[in-house]
């Protein structure tokens, strides 16, 4: 696809910015950049994370796409689109004192899985439908370092988190087309279940099946059929 140019910053752009970037993203940014693409690229209004020597825009999004939805809808006029999405298998936890010396680091007993994506995509489902756009799986370990300040979450004691940083690769997983999505659905085809019986064959938790059907469902892998009982009966399509 030919390049476009380059517009003048005539109006304001919208982009992350560099200055709130953690480690995690400037060193995905970097990684996928390589030796031809070009980080903080504009195109038209909008800033992309990257744009690669083949044509195509990065965006490295780390949290919920919801907030990448009308930028994607324009970027994906402009160019071929994909966002690379961290899965984070293994975090390292790091706790630091105000003053910045550690207290203590310790492994997360929570292990990350490809089903994450749809906690993050519940909020933009039918971005998948857009004939330009791919979205990538990075399977990573991560280091987060916090800050004992009181200021952070209940669920981290107060503590705050200061950076994230790149520890391993396992690998990436790209889903560029709809049909993509049917790695999701662990049944036969014509096979009847519900979130319930999702979340066993997944080993995941129901919400979290009940959140990728929600998604599977608006992007037309799986259809709703029925009821058992007071449960949703879903079919893949």
């Amino acid at each position: 696809m030919k390049k476009t140019a380059l517009r003048q910053k005539t109006a304001p752009l919208h982009s992350i910015g560099t200055e709130r970037e953690s480690s995690l993203h400037r060193a995905l940014k970097y990684r996928y950049a390589g030796e031809t693409g070009q980080t903080e690229y504009e195109l038209e209004n909008y800033v992309c994370d990257v744009y690669t020597g083949g044509g195509e825009a990065l965006e490295i999004q780390t949290g919920s796409f919801g907030p990448l939805d009308g930028k994607l809808h324009s970027l994906c006029r402009l160019s071929p689109v994909r966002i690379i999405h961290p899965v984070v298998i293994h975090k390292y936890i790091e706790l630091y004192d105000t003053e910045g010396n550690l207290i203590r680091g310790r492994k997360s007993n929570r292990s990350g899985s490809i089903w994450d994506l749809f906690k993050n995509l519940l909020y933009a489902p039918e971005l998948p439908l857009l004939p330009s756009l791919a979205i990538e799986l990075a399977l990573i370990d991560v280091k987060e370092k916090r800050v004992d300040d009181g200021k952070g979450s209940w669920r981290r004691r107060g503590a705050s988190i200061r950076d994230r940083e790149l520890l391993a690769w396992h690998e990436s997983i790209e889903l560029k087309h709809v049909s993509d999505y049917r790695r999701f659905v662990p049944f036969a085809p014509k096979t009847e279940f519900t979130v319930r019986d999702l979340a066993k064959q997944a080993r995941i938790q129901a919400p979290l099946a009940g959140k990728t059907l929600y998604v599977l469902n608006k992007i037309g892998i799986v259809k709703r059929v029925g009821k058992q009982g007071r449960a949703l009966l879903y079919s893949q399509v």
